[in-house]
This record gives structure tokens, sequence and C-alpha cells, in this order.
């Protein structure tokens, strides 16, 4: 198996290359790891390669607020500067700064 190291990192804020919604990642798994319920759901000319990085968002678009599952090669940076105002942000992060969140260790 090839090892790949995540292009993205948790607190990144992205946007989706496609769909209109952006978000904040708080989880990275280093190959899909979601039930193929979900997988097949996917128009079959548009799934991703299962082999990259998914990643956790805190999603956002113009009319709701959610959790988003989406390949690497489908994100890419958001440059706005931007805050996400998804209502758990800032449940697991602080302050934005430079495009990022910084994680917030709340067991301490």
């Amino acid at each position: 198996m090839i090892s790949r190291k995540a292009v993205f990192s948790i607190g990144q804020v992205v946007k989706h290359k496609i769909h209109p919604f952006r978000g904040v990642i708080f989880d990275v798994d280093p190959t899909f790891d979601n039930t193929d319920e979900w997988w097949n759901s996917i128009p079959e000319d548009y799934r991703p390669k299962k082999d990259q990085p998914f990643y956790h968002l805190l999603a956002e678009n113009e009319t709701s607020y959610y959790i988003a599952y989406v390949s690497e090669q489908n994100l890419i940076h958001d440059e706005s500067g931007e805050p996400v105002d998804h209502p758990e942000v800032h449940e697991l992060f602080g302050k934005m700064a430079d495009g990022k969140y910084k994680f917030v260790d709340r067991l301490n």
C-alpha cells in the first residue's frame, strides 16, 4: 500500500471544487473510511478514488450547516480569509489566523 501525506490539515479552511460549500477540517482519514452505501450514492462518473485522504468538515453553504466527508481531490484552499460560521466551530477551535483555526485542547 502506498502511503500519502495529507495536503490539508486540521483547522484549515477549504472549499469544494465543484459544489458550493466550504468548511473547516476537523478530522482526516488516510483513505476512504465510510460506508458502501455512502460510496454508492455518489454517481459513478464523480466517484473519487478511495486510496487518498478523506476529510471531515464542519461545512456550510448559503442555506445550511452540516458535516461533510470529502476526498482530497475535491478540495482546494479557501482564499477568502472569512471565518466559517458553522455553530460547532467554536466547540473544537479557537480563533482563526492566516486562514486556519487553532485546535483547542479542552481536556487540559
